[in-house]
C-alpha cells in the first residue's frame, strides 16, 4: 500500500465544537490509518475470487490502532463477500478463474469536518488468469475509485461506516454489485446478443487490411490497451461529464482506421466526429454511437457476445430500460472463443467478457462487429 496523503490533507485540529472532551487532532499516522483500512477491505474482496482451497481471515478484522469496521458495515460486508463468492462460482462454470492478486492502495484526498471524516482512495489490482482453456491472456487490471465515510466514536477511535464505487461503468470484479434483473418491454435500436458459451465462429476476414480499403484491428487493440490507464493527453477526458468509455472507444476506432465523418450539428447521429473545441455526440454518448454506427453500417450487431473478435465493441444497458450505458472495445480473443474487452470508467484492461456477464447476468448485451 502507498499512501499518497500527508497530514497536509487534513486540518491540524479535527473541527470539534470547543469544550468536547473527545477532541483530538487528527494527524499523518491518521491518515495512514485510514490508507490501511481501505486497502485491507479492498484485498479481502479481491482474495474471495482466487481459486485457493482455504481463505485467510479477514484482513479488515483484524487491524488495531486508530481505526476500525462499524458493526453495521462489517455486516454489509460479510454479504458482499458471500456475493463474490457466488460470482466465482459463476466464474468457474464459464470456465475462468484467478490464481494470484495484488491490490495497491493509495489515498488522493482527506477530508474532515467535525466527527466526520471523507476519504477518496484509488485501487489498482491485477490478477492473473488459471489457464484452463490454455489461451487465456497473462492477466487483467483495473483501477478502481472508492470513497470511505468514517465516524469518531467516544472512545476516540476512528470507524468506517460506508465504502462507495465512484466509477462509471462495470464495477471491478472484486465490487459486490447486485445484478438487477431485465423488466419490462424494451423498444431497442440494435439487437441483443446472446450470452450463452460458446457463440458460433464467425471470425473476421483476414484478408482486409489498410492496404486494401479494411481497418487496422490490431492498431485498435494495440491503442486501446497503451491508453486503458494513461489516458493519451491529445483527447479530452469525460470521466466528469458522464463517464469516458465511449470517447475511449471512438479514440481507438480512429487509431485503427475510422475517419472522421464532419459536420457542424453536435446532435446528428449520422455524423461522427472529434476537434480541439467540440465532439459529436455520437463519439462521446453511448447510444448516439450506437445509432451512428448502425444507420450509416459501419457496425453490424452480432448474435452472440461470443462471436466478438479483435477490435468489436461490446455495449451494456444494465437495468433493461431501452438505454445503452456502457461501451468496451475487445482487445484480445482466446483460441478457445473467449472475448477480453478494455475500457474506461472503471479502467479495465483485458477483462474477460464471461467475467461481466458472471457479474451483471441480468444485463442486455449488444455486440457490435466493427
Amino acid at each position: 500500500m502507498t499512501v499518497a496523503a500527508t497530514a497536509a490533507l487534513l486540518p491540524t485540529s479535527a473541527a470539534f465544537a470547543a469544550g468536547k472532551p473527545d477532541s483530538r487532532t487528527a494527524d499523518s499516522a491518521t491518515v495512514e490509518a485510514f490508507g490501511r483500512i481501505a486497502d485491507a477491505i479492498l484485498k479481502d474482496r479481491t482474495s474471495v475470487l482466487l481459486d485457493t482451497r482455504s481463505t485467510a481471515d479477514r484482513k479488515a478484522t483484524r487491524l488495531d490502532g486508530k481505526v476500525r469496521l462499524s458493526s453495521g458495515l462489517s455486516r454489509a460486508e460479510d454479504t458482499g463477500l458471500s456475493s463474490l463468492k457466488t460470482r466465482k462460482e459463476w466464474l468457474a462454470a464459464l470456465g475462468e478463474a484467478y490464481t494470484a492478486a495484488e491490490t495497491r492502495t493509495s489515498v488522493d484526498k482527506a477530508t474532515v469536518k467535525g466527527n466526520r471524516a471523507t476519504v477518496r482512495v484509488t485501487e489498482t489490482t491485477e490478477l492473473t488468469y488459471k489457464k484452463i482453456r490454455g489461451d487465456e491472456p497473462s492477466t487483467t487490471g483495473f483501477t478502481a475509485h472508492h470513497e470511505l465515510s468514517f465516524s469518531l466514536g467516544r472512545g476516540g477511535n476512528w470507524e468506517l461506516t460506508g465504502i462507495r464505487p465512484q466509477d462509471d461503468g462495470p464495477g471491478a470484479i472484486n465490487e459486490p454489485r447486485t445484478a438487477v434483473a431485465a423488466t419490462g418491454s424494451i423498444d431497442l435500436n440494435g439487437s441483443p446478443a446472446s450470452t450463452r458459451y460458446p457463440g458460433s465462429r464467425n471470425s473476421k476476414p483476414k484478408n482486409l487490411t489498410p492496404a486494401n480499403g479494411g481497418l487496422d484491428y490490431k492498431a485498435m487493440a494495440a491503442y486501446a490497451e497503451k491508453y486503458w490507464r494513461n489516458y493519451n493527453p491529445a483527447y479530452r477526458s469525460f470521466n466528469v461529464a458522464g463517464g469516458d468509455c465511449t470517447n475511449f472507444i471512438s479514440q481507438s476506432l480512429k487509431a485503427g482506421g475510422w475517419k472522421d465523418v464532419p459536420g457542424s450539428d453536435t446532435s446528428d447521429y449520422r455524423k461522427w466526429w472529434y476537434n480541439k473545441s467540440s465532439q459529436s455526440d455520437s463519439w462521446v454518448g453511448a447510444n448516439e454511437w450506437a445509432w451512428h454506427t448502425l444507420s450509416t453500417k459501419r457496425a453490424t450487431n452480432l448474435s452472440n457476445v461470443y462471436q466478438m473478435d479483435v477490435g468489436d465493441i461490446l455495449q451494456m444497458d444494465f437495468d433493461g430500460d431501452g438505454s445503452k450505458d456502457h461501451s468496451m472495445i475487445t482487445t484480445y480473443r482466446s483460441r478457445m472463443g473467449v472475448p477480453y474487452v478494455t475500457y474506461h470508467s472503471t479502467n479495465t484492461y483485458r477483462k474477460s467478457v464471461a467475467s461481466i456477464i458472471a457479474s451483471y447476468p441480468g444485463a442486455v448485451y449488444y455486440a457490435y462487429r466493427t
